[in-house]
């Protein structure tokens, strides 16, 4: 199967810091990639480069701007405009050839044509980060990016969430986000990036963090991340 994505040889420095050590990874259609690890690991680094928000030092990725949909941590999203008015400059700022066409279609896709003119400063937190993400897929693109999408979000609006997730990858639309709710990564991801100091140590199913671990099967999977850590962080690990 081709990938829809492939990442080779990531670096980032700032300076002398390096935010990313050459990572590569491939990226199929329809699948979900989690990307872990420690705060400083290099996650939303990552992330910003694949979906071209910052360039990286060295390395490529195979798709460009208009081809990877981004939904930041931090929705950038006018909360006095409406949701309806949200994506339509979006969609002008893309230069699709029919915004109002592609207004309808997310505003159907997300399950918000009944709150398409209400102000984006009056919704809940759930509301908003579905906003945040169907800007992020205005353009239908094949790959979506996002990061730490269910931060600030309940249990039930987090299954919300993912319940809309599941319906873009089940079409074909490429998933991959980080996350520090290691629950949802075992349950929504089919692979899993594990990143410490801007290394990817482990790139393999949930099942492969644990076994490395030494955790059983169906075992807590943040419990196997922290064992990981401890083992192989300090002194690197090849990916799985």
């Amino acid at each position: 199967m081709s990938a829809v994505l492939s990442v080779r040889g990531l670096a980032k420095s700032y300076g002398e810091l390096e935010a990313l050590r050459e990572v590569s990874f491939d990226l199929q259609a329809g699948e979900v990639i989690a990307v872990v690890g420690p705060n400083g690991a290099g996650k939303t680094t990552l992330l910003s480069i694949v979906a071209a928000v910052q360039q990286p030092s060295a390395g490529s990725v195979s798709r460009g701007a208009r081809e990877v949909g981004w939904a930041p941590q931090q929705p950038a999203l006018y909360s006095k405009l409406s949701v309806a008015e949200n994506l339509e400059l979006f969609a002008r700022l893309e230069k699709l050839a029919d915004p109002h066409a592609a207004v309808r279609r997310m505003l159907e896709q997300t399950g918000l044509t009944e709150r398409a003119r209400e102000p984006v400063g009056h919704l809940s937190g759930g509301n908003r980060q579905r906003v945040n993400v169907a800007l992020g897929l205005i353009a239908d693109p094949p790959v979506l990016v996002l990061d730490e999408p269910s931060a600030s979000l309940d249990p039930a609006q987090r299954e919300r969430l993912w319940e809309f997730i599941g319906s873009l990858t089940r079409t074909g639309t490429a998933v991959i986000f980080s996350t520090h709710h290691l629950g949802e990564a075992q349950h929504h991801a089919d692979r899993l990036l594990v990143l410490a100091d801007g290394r990817l140590l482990l790139d393999g199913p949930p099942g492969a963090l644990l076994a490395a671990a030494g955790e059983a099967p169906g075992e807590d999977l943040e419990t196997a991340l922290v064992r990981y850590l401890a083992e192989h962080a300090a002194v690197g690990a090849p990916a799985l």
